[in-house]
């Protein structure tokens, strides 16, 4: 079984991210370690780091996940946006080898018309390039299937695999399966049958082993809308059934299931969708 868990708000700080989903009793978090929709970021307070990282494994927390800042865009054929979105990206690498977070969501940006082909060139080339430059880092990235709004990438799985195709040090990289995304774009998980179908697919373009955390959203949208709008589990488009495919797939065993569905600040929702998986 997936180990469940959930985005959890970092108001006040990270640690105060941990408190929460102790109070939640999951076992798996994501956190934006910055503000997602700013390019600056204040350096890490020394004190919370160490509180970080002493809570999580008293909570029984036992898979950390960071998100990356929405403006990141190292698909953009603009070299400036490029080389910006790539610094950010290994800022962002860096943050995580401070908390001892081992994998960094990251959305493979837009192409912004210029083709997929070579928006997979420029992600590969920016991850690459981090990757030079910091032999010694620990965090990997993961590639997060995408719904296919506009010239987005990862909306495919051929997409995604040739980024990991072109990347060179493999152990530094893999993939975060968006429910939601998934059947936005086009893949069916609803039921046994086209499950099966979609992560057969997964399996031959990709490959499983890269397969390393899953985003668990229900979709407000149809079937292959392209449409990226996440709905509570069971009330959406995709199903309880569906669900039940993904929660008992026993491939997935030991992975992180992490919640991005909609939040209210006691926690409630959380609590609500995670019972409907369990």
């Amino acid at each position: 079984m997936l180990e469940l868990g959930s985005h959890v708000s970092t108001s006040g700080g990270l640690d105060k991210g941990v408190a929460r989903a102790a109070d939640l009793g999951i076992k798996a978090i994501q956190v934006f370690t910055k503000s997602e929709r700013q390019w600056q970021a204040k350096p890490l307070d020394p004190e919370m780091v160490a509180r970080f990282r002493e809570m999580a494994p008293v909570a029984g927390i036992g898979h950390l996940v960071a998100h990356d800042s929405y403006l990141i865009n190292v698909a953009s054929p603009e070299p400036d946006k490029w080389q910006r979105s790539r610094e950010a990206l290994m800022i962002e690498l860096d943050r995580c080898d401070e908390l001892g977070i081992p994998w960094l969501v990251s959305h493979p940006g837009a192409h912004m018309g210029s083709g997929p082909e070579e928006g997979a060139v420029r992600v590969a080339e920016a991850i690459n390039r981090i990757h030079a430059e910091r032999p010694e880092g620990k965090a990997a990235i993961l590639i997060e299937t995408t719904a296919g709004q506009g010239s987005s990438m990862g909306s495919r799985f051929e997409e995604i695999g040739e980024i990991i195709a072109l990347t060179q040090d493999k152990s530094r990289i893999g993939v975060c399966l968006d429910t939601c995304h998934i059947f936005a774009a086009g893949y069916d998980i609803r039921t046994p049958e086209t499950y099966a179908a979609t992560m057969a697919s997964f399996d031959r373009i990709i490959g499983l082993p890269y397969l390393k955390c899953l985003h668990l959203n229900d979709s407000l949208k149809d079937f292959d809308s392209r449409r990226d709008r996440h709905a509570h589990i069971g009330e959406g488009m995709i199903g309880v059934e569906g669900f039940a495919n993904v929660m008992n797939d026993t491939r997935l065993a030991g992975l992180p299931g992490i919640l991005e569905t909609p939040k209210d600040d006691a926690g409630e929702q959380d609590r609500m969708n995670l019972a409907t998986l369990r």
